[in-house]
């Protein structure tokens, strides 16, 4: 869980560095407005799929500044009783201006992530009575790690989904986050880095995972198994996109609630491509809203009426 701090700097930051004084900046710019909006990827698929009916549980460490960010999503079907408070650190923040070129500076304050290690799946599945399936997103590292070793070991299944962290991590450590997931969500430039990083073939992580799932952009998603004919499913027609942010973890959303529903995997995609549209046309990564006669009415048009009625029946 984060809050994004996004500012706008009416001007251009290049106009403002000096080339010989490049080893000593100091700067300040005056901008001209702040937005402050909720986010992290756990946050925004949760967020999603409470707005779908689900009520999944919440898993990270927060501050004690996250009062109000937890109304919001306990007003959304969210559970955040397996949020880890902090005593002494803030709720991650992204700090971020954008001046008129579309250049950006930004800084990302983890705060209470790092004390995410300290939360233990196996404790938290148990308090909870049983949970169907772990997403392990982007975290702090050392907390992406004992959740994965944590699932195993419990027997839950678990969808690796290191996105953001990928960079950082080493070849073992990629392997041991992805071997025997039920799940490996990635878009295609996240996929490359896993196979170079991993030393594996694409053929080679299949056989690993159960289920690989790759966000294709523009051109829909697809979803792959071993020994099956791969299922690609195109984005929804006429999207007016005007914030590209949070789109993926949106995707995962509608994803993992068609999964719930016991839905075929052509429908599970279908359906995340769907949610993705309504957060790509709209501010900010919870400010979308879905509406069962506008979401079903959609969804007939992109994918059919019969695709429709499968999805219809599982939302109230």
């Amino acid at each position: 869980m984060a809050t994004d701090h996004l500012m706008t700097f009416p001007g251009k930051f290049t106009e403002h560095l000096i080339a010989d004084k490049l080893d000593r900046v100091s700067l300040s710019f005056l901008v001209d407005g702040l937005e402050i909006r909720q986010g992290g990827v756990a946050a925004n698929i949760a967020f999603g799929m409470g707005c779908l009916g689900l009520q999944p549980l919440l898993v990270g460490a927060v501050g004690q500044d996250f009062t109000d960010y937890r109304r919001w999503l306990d007003a959304h079907g969210v559970d955040t009783s397996a949020v880890l408070e902090s005593k002494k650190n803030h709720t991650a923040r992204f700090v971020c201006t954008t001046d008129t070129d579309g250049n950006q500076i930004a800084s990302f304050y983890p705060g209470a992530m790092a004390e995410a290690r300290d939360i233990s799946i196996e404790d938290v599945a148990t308090r909870a009575g049983g949970v169907d399936l772990v997403l392990i997103g982007a975290d702090d590292p050392e907390a992406m790690f004992r959740h994965t070793a944590g699932s195993r070991s419990a027997g839950i299944p678990f969808a690796a989904d290191p996105s953001q962290q990928l960079p950082r991590m080493n070849s073992e450590q990629t392997r041991s986050l992805i071997d025997g997931a039920a799940y490996l969500f990635s878009n295609e430039y996240e996929l490359a880095l896993i196979e170079q990083k991993t030393g594996w073939s694409a053929e080679e992580i299949l056989g690993r995972v159960q289920t690989q799932v790759t966000t294709l952009g523009a051109d829909g998603a697809r979803v792959t198994r071993a020994g099956q004919p791969p299922v690609t499913v195109p984005s929804v027609p006429d999207v007016h996109a005007v914030d590209p942010t949070g789109g993926g973890d949106a995707f995962r959303a509608g994803f993992l609630a068609a999964v719930a529903w016991q839905l075929p995997l052509e429908r599970a995609a279908q359906l995340g491509c769907l949610v993705a549209a309504s957060v790509l046309e709209t501010v900010g990564t919870q400010e979308y809203q879905l509406t069962p006669d506008a979401l079903v009415t959609r969804f007939e048009s992109a994918y059919g009426a019969d695709a429709a009625k499968e999805v219809a029946q599982h939302l109230s």
